[in-house]
């Protein structure tokens, strides 16, 4: 089903104020939401909804937190984001550090006490409007075993980096630290196809292509798959980002993060609080004028735009390239959705007495 983006748009934000969010924070939280929509990361838009939702009526999400700086000093902050909805928490932690990054050229801010935030890509572009680069992390349920184990120790923990340019389009690398997100997974689950080769593993650590293995002890693997391919370095990637994300700042890390999904029991003895998050804002010009490091971008960007295929028909992209162009076809045509999403969106709206419009 196609559905337009304003329509999406009210039915969401209406779900969000239904939980008693702001008029404010319910924009906010679903104009990042919504942001995955368009850009084609349907695995984390409308389809983490009832997620939401559920977190919420399990007493999990604080919809009127009070978040604040805890701790600060000229260019860096610790943010407590007070259980409230990621979806929120992350913009107020990644304005913080763009703030200091207008003081001091670079901005650091470490989160705890938050949900899950949405993509990762949002939060690291809302620094290039003001001639930064933006990077965004954050650590996430433990479903992802460390090389050469079995036992689900990391999250997907997504890295993102935006990058101005100048007359180009913006270089933004936004990926998981494993094979693919959860999210991908869960797609697949809806479709009744198999997953890859490389993506998951069995109880006992065996490969396999079955798309549901989480639901029966499996656990996912890092970037790389194993240790032929890599899989070490997925592993290192993921444990930096749940450092900075939690380590840092004084959230739950490793096994200890409280989980998605709100029929999964929360950790014992969980080492801190909620979530972690962690931002960066960089302005270009406390390295370079930044016209200079814009012209130098678009000439980096063009060269290898321009780089010789293997095959003519299959161009070489730019990071942020496949998302730009469904962003400008979904925001015209409409946003699809797969029917379990729509069944999902329909059953919220008749839980909590609103219209789809759909």
């Amino acid at each position: 089903m196609l559905v337009s983006y304003s329509t999406l748009f009210q039915f969401t934000k209406n779900t969000f104020l239904q939980m008693g969010c702001s008029e404010q924070h319910a924009q906010i939280a679903t104009t990042v939401l919504l942001s995955a929509d368009v850009r084609g990361i349907d695995s984390h838009g409308v389809a983490r909804l009832s997620g939401y939702v559920r977190l919420w009526e399990a007493g999990r999400i604080n919809a009127t937190p009070n978040i604040r700086v805890v701790h600060e000093t000229p260019s860096t902050a610790v943010v407590d984001g007070d259980a409230g909805l990621g979806l929120v928490v992350a913009p107020y932690a990644m304005n913080v550090a763009i703030q200091k990054a207008k003081q001091c050229g670079t901005g650091w801010v470490s989160v705890q006490n938050s949900n899950h935030f949405g993509i990762a890509g949002y939060h690291a572009m809302m620094a290039l409007e003001y001639d930064m680069i933006g990077i965004a992390m954050t650590n996430a349920s433990a479903l992802v075993a460390p090389t050469f184990s079995i036992e689900k120790m990391l999250g997907t923990n997504p890295i993102a980096v935006a990058i101005p340019a100048g007359k180009q389009p913006p270089f933004v690398a936004d990926f998981a630290t494993t094979t693919a997100s959860n999210g991908k997974l869960e797609i697949l689950q809806r479709k009744n196809q198999a997953a890859p080769v490389g993506w998951v593993q069995t109880l006992n650590g065996e490969p396999t292509t079955d798309a549901a293995i989480l639901k029966s002890g499996g656990a996912m693997l890092p970037l790389g798959s194993d240790r032929e391919h890599g899989s070490h370095k997925g592993y290192a990637l993921g444990s930096i980002v749940d450092i900075f994300s939690a380590v840092l700042s004084g959230a739950s890390y490793g096994p200890w993060v409280p989980p998605f999904p709100a029929y999964v029991p929360m950790p014992e003895n969980m080492p801190g609080k909620g979530l972690g998050h962690f931002f960066g804002a960089m302005r270009v010009d406390a390295f370079r004028p930044a016209e200079d490091f814009k012209h130098h971008m678009d000439n980096w960007i063009e060269r290898f735009r321009n780089a010789k295929p293997v095959n003519e028909a299959q161009k070489v992209l730019i990071h942020g390239d496949p998302e730009r162009e469904l962003e400008s076809i979904r925001m015209k045509s409409g946003i699809p959705l797969l029917e379990p999403v729509v069944n999902d969106l329909r059953n919220i709206a008749q839980r909590m007495n609103i219209d789809t419009g759909f």
